[in-house]
């Protein structure tokens, strides 16, 4: 998304909030068509996530994948963190941006204390749940 739709868009705030408007709008389309849709971005301010959340509608899943800060920054290939901590990156989340955690989603991932394995196991659990896909097959 951000290398093609919101190519033209910043990290500062005003730009956030159209990144997720822009997202949403995308993802409501896809959803129309009858598609399952998952989507994975730095949404950080709870008003983004309502509005989403009232745009998609009774589908809409908010997922907190909850990383502790210092986690983050340990596991920062780019070294996006570290350039941010410099003063290099503005408006960086997290560290010179707020992060508004959500009161309460529907999936709340730690991601510290768990493996990858782990987490996408209780994505497709939480799924299987709600009836949005069926049951996998076990060999």
């Amino acid at each position: 998304m951000r290398h093609g739709l919101n190519r033209d868009l910043g990290f500062d705030e005003v730009s956030r909030i159209e990144n997720i408007r822009r997202i949403s709008e995308v993802s409501k389309l896809m959803l129309d068509a009858g598609l399952i849709v998952g989507t994975a971005f730095i949404s950080p301010f709870m008003a983004d996530r309502a509005q989403a959340r009232a745009l998609i509608g009774s589908t809409f899943i908010e997922v907190f994948v909850d990383t502790p800060l210092e986690e983050c920054e340990k596991r920062d290939p780019k070294g996006l963190y570290q350039k941010a901590r410099k003063g290099e990156i503005k408006h960086f989340t997290g560290i010179s941006s707020p992060y508004e955690a959500p009161v309460a989603p529907e999936l709340h991932l730690r991601t510290a204390a768990q493996s990858i394995e782990a987490t996408a196991a209780e994505v497709v659990a939480y799924l299987e749940r709600m009836q949005f896909i069926a049951p996998l097959e076990q060999d």
